[in-house]
């Protein structure tokens, strides 16, 4: 069994370094990794990170992230990434990586993701450049995480994301704003490299659980969705446990 602890939208700045802290010392006793969905920084500066850094570097478990809009909001997604990844903490954006969980190889995907809405409402390839650009933006991230999942060598396959990639987690947000919370190319992607979870964060406002079209479970782990420091999922080691029970939410 391989125990995935997930938290996004944490939002750090000097002010919340050591909220998470006392949670996070317990992990080796309660999960196999720790996944960050992106919103790590509240505007994405280096001094920010420094401060991720602080609170979630050192754990004795592996700590993979993804960048969330407002990591880019300084425009230093490398200075961010830098420090963190100087931390220990391995940052994704359009590659993978594969852990050894007792035995059991863990595949982890990651990109940030983008916007664009779900199927019958969402922005197509048309008109403007502009507009072109912005649906060309979403397609390309989201060929980048289905070649990060292809590419994993490994028994177990999660996909990382921030934006969300169903709308069935965004259900308490304002339909208007769907389209900049996620995208379907996004759930495409993941259904079709035979991922067995994908976690995300961004939508404060939406719900933990939701199902990409082709059956894979979508947890939105937004921390002011999961209102804990990070929430525990456990997955066991072949595509045949995908949809039982053993997938549970455990957490503080």
């Amino acid at each position: 069994m391989i125990r995935i602890a997930a938290v996004g939208d944490v939002h750090i700045d000097k002010d919340v370094v050591g909220r998470y802290r006392p949670a996070l010392e317990e992990l080796p006793d309660k999960a196999d990794v720790l996944l960050l969905a992106g919103d790590l920084t509240r505007h994405g500066t280096e001094d920010e990170a420094r401060c991720v850094a602080t609170e979630f570097g050192g754990l004795g478990v592996p700590v993979i992230a993804v960048l969330g809009n407002h990591d880019h909001q300084s425009d230093q997604p490398d200075a961010v990434t830098r420090v963190l990844t100087d931390a220990g903490i391995t940052v994704l954006e359009g590659t993978g990586t594969v852990l050894d969980c007792g035995g059991t190889r863990l595949g982890v995907a990651g990109v940030k993701g983008f916007g664009g809405g779900f199927a019958g409402r969402c922005a197509s390839n048309f008109g403007e450049p502009e507009m072109k650009a912005f649906v060309g933006t979403t397609e390309r991230i989201a060929d980048s995480l289905a070649d990060a999942l292809h590419a994993l060598d490994c028994d177990v396959k999660v996909a990382l994301t921030h934006y969300a990639p169903v709308p069935d987690t965004l259900v308490g947000e304002p339909l208007e704003i769907y389209p900049f919370l996620g995208c379907y190319q996004l759930g495409r992607a993941i259904d079709s490299a035979g991922t067995a979870l994908a976690l995300h964060g961004h939508a404060h406002h939406g719900t933990e659980r939701g199902t990409t079209p082709g059956g894979v479970r979508v947890r939105n782990v937004a921390h002011p969705v999961i209102k804990q420091a990070y929430s525990v999922y456990h997955l066991l080691g072949d595509d045949a446990d995908i949809d039982s029970p053993s997938l549970v939410h455990a957490g503080r």
